[in-house]
């Protein structure tokens, strides 16, 4: 069984306090089962949580056994617009909030890692143009020095190089090729494979890898590639203003207080002052991610691609089949378990393990408020897509944290393995 990317269902619309929600769960032909019943529970956690305003809206899709057996919309794809503060993004809620879909789309951010970049490497690597052991500089020759050469593949793939996690790449770049170059002076800030860290850098390295081996944009490529093969018609970079868009953030207020606090997550050394490029609309279809939006032109391997809950679900559903979908194989076996296997510090190649998963479990969040996760033991699938900045950021210049995700996923997965968790008399 498969699932049809463009199939239309018929959706129940359920009008909920303060939000709209639409949902489909699949009949299970008789009395509900331990999983339908905390699918309706997860999908009812979902549906609270956007009526008290922890988010604007939402989209939930959860596969099982190569189907969608639930899809359903809630909130608003557009609950607030920009109000002229430059500095903190407040929110001005709109007269006539845009209802979510199922079919809305939303910007991936760090997604795009996964459902982009990871798996162009994975074809290149199924088809021996890439090795994952082999040095960066095999495939990006000019990327040598004493720090550089012991460089890998895999290194980058596992957040292991030595790359500063972030860094204002276009203060310094207004195009991928300049990045490259700023990337590529930068110093190291460990050791190679010494430890974790996560890296945004990295996977812009990997997104110029796929881009000299294959001879093509990224873009291009996992279009030409995996996206158009497998029917996936609402999943791109740069999509065009037709598409109807989840709102993200109000200009990008938390990345400028990244660069001009330095008690703000990352620390910038550089003058904060050199560049006034910052966006002050509301963005909609266009690429929150200041690197990938300003030194990119919205096309990078660590952000910038744009889909839907039920094409992203395809993606998920071509992992748990192990490279092969609907009777076509895209990647091998072999490769697919390679990628998905735990590493030394806990987490796969380019994938996520979330503490706590069920063994062989492979996710990745996005910093717009984007999730997916694979659950092979449960033959399962989870995309849950929110807008959370839309709601603006705090007095901290903080987005809202997305805590119902942790809550709807652990319910769906508890559901499928139909685990029992002890009370203690608490209901």
């Amino acid at each position: 069984m498969y699932i049809r990317p463009r199939l239309s269902i018929l959706l129940a619309a359920t009008l909920l306090a303060a939000c709209t929600s639409v949902a489909h769960t699949a009949p299970s032909g008789g009395p509900p089962d331990v999983f339908s019943r905390a699918i309706q529970r997860a999908d009812s956690i979902l549906s609270a949580a956007v009526a008290a305003g922890q988010v604007p809206g939402a989209v939930l899709v959860v596969t099982r056994d190569g189907r969608i057996v639930h899809e359903s919309a809630h909130g608003y794809a557009q609950l607030y617009e920009y109000d002229g503060r430059a500095e903190y993004g407040a929110p001005r809620r709109l007269r006539t909030p845009r209802p979510m879909r199922a079919s809305t789309m939303f910007d991936l951010a760090s997604v795009t890692k996964v459902m982009a970049t990871t798996y162009a490497v994975m074809l290149l690597v199924d088809r021996g143009l890439v090795e994952l052991d082999a040095p960066v500089y095999r495939y990006l020759p000019d990327f040598r020095g004493a720090h550089l050469d012991s460089i890998t593949v895999r290194h980058l793939l596992t957040h292991s190089a030595g790359l500063y996690q972030w860094q204002p790449i276009y203060y310094h770049a207004s195009s991928a090729a300049e990045a490259y170059e700023v990337i590529r002076s930068l110093p190291l800030q460990y050791g190679v494979g010494a430890e974790r860290r996560y890296s945004d850098l990295g996977f812009m390295l990997l997104g110029y890898i796929v881009e000299r081996v294959s001879g093509r944009p990224l873009d291009v490529f996992v279009r030409d590639e995996l996206y158009t093969p497998l029917g996936l018609r609402s999943t791109m970079f740069n999509p065009s203003p037709s598409f109807d868009f989840a709102a993200t953030s109000h200009g990008n207020p938390y990345e400028r207080r990244m660069v001009y606090d330095s008690t703000f997550g990352y620390r910038y050394d550089g003058d904060p002052t050199a560049w006034n490029g910052w966006r002050t609309e509301t963005l909609n279809g266009v690429v929150n991610d200041g690197n990938a939006a300003y030194a990119h032109g919205g096309i990078a391997g660590h952000a910038g691609l744009f889909s839907t809950a039920r094409d992203l679900a395809v993606l998920l559903e071509l992992m748990l089949q192990r490279g092969e979908y609907d009777g076509t194989r895209y990647v091998a076996r072999e490769v697919i378990d390679e990628f998905t296997r735990r590493d030394r510090f806990g987490h796969a190649l380019g994938w996520q393990v979330p503490d706590g998963a069920p063994e062989g479990s492979f996710a990745h969040s996005g910093f717009t408020g984007t999730y997916v996760i694979g659950v092979p033991t449960a033959r399962l699938g989870i995309v849950l897509l929110t807008n959370r900045q839309n709601s603006g950021v705090d007095e901290r210049g903080y987005y809202p944290s997305v805590t119902v995700r942790d809550e709807v996923v652990r319910t769906i997965i508890d559901g499928a393995l139909d685990l029992r968790r002890p009370t203690n008399g608490n209901p």
